[in-house]
């Protein structure tokens, strides 16, 4: 089965979709970026804070910030879990990992943002720092974009970890799942048994099924799909099955009844079992997690 990269990750449409969105629904930038610490500052775009674009077009500043976004991706790699920092102007940022199969694969930057009120008196010890001398129409750009940069409470910045938080689980299923259905220089008969259960996940599955689906003979398809997943057919089943089932009980409004048929586990005891031997909790437990991670 493929190990799915960053390189991967990032050519999912789902990222640019969310990163628009997640700035709509909070005013706050957001870029995906690798896990390695950066060797050179990394920019947010066009959503990207208008002070800290500024900023990081001096040379003190843009190493200062290189040093916060270093910083960041150093306690993610070692905590394996969301981590805050504060930057030489007193902005927040934070950063949540992307861990997929047990690997940080993936960054979610954002922030950007005080956590109270700036000062005259902090813009003024900036300046200084820059060391930006006689140049006052690049002043006063620095000086509105600095006290135009929201003021976040912390119960909206913790519902902004709780989204990238969410979101970063969803992007490590939306890639494995992706990585188990799509695997390079598989063998046709794999790829065809793949799509075979993917497109057929609700419904009774056969090994006898598959094997006439892809038209070789029962032992050489067993080891042919074993060689090339890992896995058993009724293991990758399991999987596909299990996936929809994580998907699906994200929604709120879907009995788990109604979730079980969907996925093809067929009866809810099975269902239950399955769930709680591959993922190690039953079904309405980790739907609890999940909207405990929304924000309010």
């Amino acid at each position: 089965m493929n190990e799915p990269a960053f390189q991967d990750i990032v050519r999912f449409p789902v990222i640019q979709y969310y990163e628009d969105a997640f700035r709509k629904a909070t005013g706050v930038p957001l870029a995906v970026v690798p896990p390695e610490e950066p060797t050179r500052r990394r920019s947010f775009g066009r959503s990207e804070n208008a002070f800290c674009a500024l900023a990081a077009g001096t040379a003190a500043g843009c190493t200062a910030c290189l040093e916060g976004q270093a910083r960041a991706q150093r306690g993610v790699a070692r905590q394996r879990g969301p981590q805050q920092i504060n930057c030489f102007a007193g902005l927040t940022d934070v950063a949540v990992p992307v861990i997929i199969r047990g690997r940080h694969l993936a960054t979610l930057m954002s922030g950007q943002v005080f956590r109270r009120e700036p000062t005259q008196r902090d813009f003024a010890m900036i300046l200084e720092f820059l060391g930006v001398r006689e140049d006052r129409e690049w002043e006063s750009k620095l000086r509105k974009a600095y006290f135009d940069t929201p003021v976040v409470t912390a119960d909206r910045f913790e519902a902004i970890i709780h989204m990238l938080n969410v979101f970063a689980q969803f992007l490590a299923d939306f890639a494995d799942r992706h990585a188990i259905a799509h695997s390079a220089d598989e063998p046709p008969a794999v790829a065809s048994a793949k799509r075979f259960v993917q497109e057929r996940v609700d419904e009774p599955i056969s090994l006898a099924q598959v094997v006439a689906h892809v038209r070789v003979s029962r032992f050489y398809f067993c080891k042919l799909f074993k060689r090339a997943t890992g896995m058993t057919l009724t293991e990758y089943v399991t999987r596909v099955r299990l996936e929809k089932a994580k998907t699906l009980l994200v929604d709120p409004s879907l009995r788990v009844s109604e979730i079980v048929y969907a996925s093809g586990f067929g009866s809810i005891p099975r269902f239950n079992s399955v769930f709680k031997r591959y993922l190690g909790m039953a079904p309405t437990a980790y739907r609890a997690a999940l909207r405990a991670q929304m924000p309010a």
